[in-house]
This record gives structure tokens, C-alpha cells and sequence, in this order.
């Protein structure tokens, strides 16, 4: 590899539509594949060690690229040089329902809300992760959240999580995480549609497994029968945004077949030939540079690269994903809504906090997801010292699952 040319990021994907500023954002460059590594639990890892020659090209077309915020609890110091990230970490990734700049395939509201808030944690030995998803109709205080202007919005209680993105962009997601929690945030990113598709292509696509036929004409989804789809650009981000077309048709149901799609992309990253094709990595930097917004403490590439280097061991069954533990709210007074639950939530957030490791109990999918056919269930028998959370539902990512259609 180290005498073939490197492909420039044009050719791989030529430049599209401008991309909108995020609310509170300060044009600054940063290197954008660091948040892949925080999803995919290892991503960049192999970009970083099997880069070499590519590598400083990318750091240099990255810088050029991306847009970041400022958070309340970013670490102020960064790391000298190279090398393994000391600690556990927590990362928020946020996906945003703007439609502005998103193309004409999707229906215009002049609104932006932060539809999917995942809270990524990796322990203090990076030889485990949990992957939290935070219901969008999730009532919280909202505390106050600085504004472009040096001001300070209202404090509000009771308010759905995903009103936070326009109260004050991505800064305001993670003060509002934060303060729920007791969870420090130190790192945060923003996608919008056009990244989740563009990054679902630049990985080769995801193989997913659907119980029926999945057709949801409201965000697009055509999956015609049962079985294994190679799901990849539009069609991963329809179902990815499909609420109405799995389990019951709430929110809650299209967590669990989210989970479904995460945890094959971390299966399908961990094989081999996928994290050690130079070109489509390079390709994924790219992307990711043109298409999220990341916190400023990201901004030093030694940073990103620590990180990276620190998530790059963790095995897939070791990699948990859950849904935040939630009962229903007043359904007269807020119907529809859900609250956190009164004893699970905590346990949850001290777990993490503590870096106490934990795990879901056998038969913890929730409505959306299934196992596959020929699985041996999900969450199996786990050391005395981790101990299963009865209630809490998820699946790691070694476990393969399939999406229930409604």
C-alpha cells in the first residue's frame, strides 16, 4: 500500500450540497473521523493503525472540513502525542431531524429537533462500552442553555428531549443529558439525514434481518419480504427513521430495531477485509468530515486518535446497547410521553457513572427486534460479577437480531 496512490477524497465522493451551520456553531476544522470510532467501537483504530501513509493526508483534508460547538464540560487538556487514551470516556451523538440542506426528498419543517440521543460510554479499562438511547419523547427539566447572543434561555420542566436542539443546539442536548444523569460530557456530534445515509454507503452497506416484509411509505423504507438486506444510502436511513412501520409504532420500538442496525454495523466493521480496506476508510473520513458537527474537544487530532486507539480492542459482546429504562407519563396530561423510570434510570446512570459494569437479562429486546432464527438467545449467561439489570432492555452487539415489522 505505502507506493499506491492515495485517493483523493473527490473521487471517492464528490462534493454536494453545502452542508447548514449548526445553532451556537464556530467555524473551526477538526478531524470528523473521530466520532465513527465512537460508534463503531473500534473504527478508526484500524483507520489509525493500518492508515499509515493516508494518514496525514486525511488529518489535513479533514481539518479543512468540519464545523464545531462548544460544550460545558469539555476536557480542557489535551494529550501530548499519540497513544492510548487514559480513562473512560462519554461521547453523546445526536441526530438531527433538520431538513435544511437534506435534499428534496424529504417533507420541509422549518423546525429542528434532536430525534436520536445516544450516550456512548467506554470504561475505564476500554475493554467495555455501552451504547444508552434516550427516547426522543422523554420528559426532563431543561435547564438553561446559552445562546448565541451570551444570553441564557428559560429554564423549563417537564419538556420532551427533543425540544432541546432548538432551545440551544447541540450544547444544550448535553447540558440537558448532564444534568438528568450526573453524567459528564466532555465530547458531542451532530449528524443530520444526508450523513447517515452518505456514511451507511461509505461502509459498503449494513446487512439486516427483517421477521416480515418492512414498507413504511412515511419515511420511505421498502424492504419486501422477510430474511437478510444489504441496507445502504436512503433505504439505511429510512429504516433507520422508521417509527410507524415496527413493533407498536412508537419511538420506543424503533430504539430496539435501531439496535438491530448498530450492532450488525460494529459485525460488519469487525470483519475482515471491511476495517482493513484502506480506501473505503479514507472514504468514511471523508464523509464524516463533510457531514457532522463535533465539540471542540475533539479539535487536536491527537485527541481523535487516542480515542480511537483505546476503542479499537473492545469485542462485539462487550459492546452494550440499551434502551434509557422509562414508564409512561400522566397519559391525560401528557399523552404519549414517557418518563424515566423511577428506580431503573438511576441504577443505570450510577452504574455508568461508577464504571460499574452491567448487562441486560435473557429475553430483553424490546418490541421492535427479535432474535435471528438459529440464535441462542440474547444476553447469555454472563460472569458472576456482571450482573444482568432485570427490566432494562437491549442486546450487545454480538447478538444477532432481527427487526419486527408492525
Amino acid at each position: 500500500m505505502a507506493n499506491s496512490p492515495t485517493p483523493s477524497a473527490p473521487e471517492l465522493f464528490p462534493p454536494g450540497e453545502e452542508f447548514p451551520r449548526p445553532l451556537h456553531a464556530v467555524q473551526r476544522r477538526l478531524g470528523g473521523w473521530k466520532l465513527i470510532a465512537s460508534v463503531a467501537a473500534g473504527l478508526v483504530g484500524v483507520l489509525v493503525l493500518g492508515a499509515g501513509t493516508v494518514f496525514g493526508v486525511t488529518l489535513f483534508t479533514l481539518q479543512s472540513n468540519l464545523v464545531t460547538v462548544e460544550l460545558s464540560n469539555a476536557p480542557g487538556a489535551v494529550l501530548p502525542g499519540i497513544g492510548d487514551i487514559e480513562g473512560g470516556f462519554n461521547v453523546l451523538i445526536v441526530g438531527s431531524d433538520t431538513r435544511v440542506g437534506q435534499g428534496d426528498q424529504f417533507e420541509f419543517v422549518d423546525s429542528e429537533l434532536n430525534d436520536v440521543n445516544l450516550l456512548v460510554h467506554v470504561s475505564e479499562n476500554h475493554d467495555r462500552a455501552v451504547v444508552v438511547s434516550f427516547p426522543r419523547d422523554l420528559l426532563l427539566d431543561i435547564p438553561a442553555c446559552p445562546q448565541g447572543d451570551g444570553s441564557f434561555s428559560e429554564a423549563r420542566e417537564m419538556q420532551p428531549l427533543n425540544s432541546t436542539m432548538a432551545t440551544g443546539g447541540l450544547p444544550c442536548v448535553a447540558l440537558t443529558v448532564e444534568q438528568h444523569t450526573g453524567l459528564e460530557i466532555g465530547y458531542a456530534g451532530l449528524m443530520t439525514f444526508t450523513g447517515v445515509a452518505q456514511l451507511s454507503t461509505a461502509v459498503g452497506g449494513v446487512e439486516i434481518c427483517v421477521t416480515a416484509p418492512l414498507i413504511d411509505p412515511w419515511s420511505g423504507v421498502n424492504i419486501p419480504e422477510a430474511g437478510y438486506h444489504t441496507l445502504e444510502g436512503g433505504q439505511a436511513l429510512a429504516f433507520l427513521r422508521t417509527r410507524k412501520g415496527v413493533g407498536d409504532g412508537s419511538d420506543l420500538s424503533r430504539i430496539s430495531s435501531q439496535q438491530v442496525y448498530m450492532a450488525a454495523l460494529i459485525r460488519t466493521l469487525q470483519k475482515d477485509g471491511v476495517l482493513n480496506d484502506i480506501g473505503k476508510l479514507y472514504g468514511i473520513a471523508y464523509v464524516a468530515s463533510e457531514t457532522m458537527s463535533l465539540s471542540t474537544s475533539l479539535s487536536r487530532p491527537d485527541v481523535m486518535v487516542a480515542m480511537a486507539r483505546a476503542l479499537r480492542g473492545i469485542p462485539s459482546e462487550n459492546i452494550l446497547f440499551i434502551q434509557y429504562p422509562v414508564v409512561d407519563a400522566d397519559p391525560e396530561q401528557f399523552p404519549g410521553r414517557v418518563v424515566p423510570h423511577p428506580i431503573l434510570a438511576g441504577e443505570v446512570a450510577s452504574r455508568i457513572a461508577a464504571d460499574e459494569p452491567f448487562t441486560v437479562s435473557v429475553e430483553a429486546l424490546g418490541l421492535g427486534s427479535r432474535p435471528a432464527e438459529g440464535a441462542e438467545g440474547i444476553a447469555p449467561p454472563t460472569p458472576e460479577e456482571i450482573e444482568q439489570l432485570e427490566g432494562l432492555l437491549g442486546q450487545t452487539a454480538g447478538d444477532e437480531t432481527c427487526a419486527v415489522p408492525r
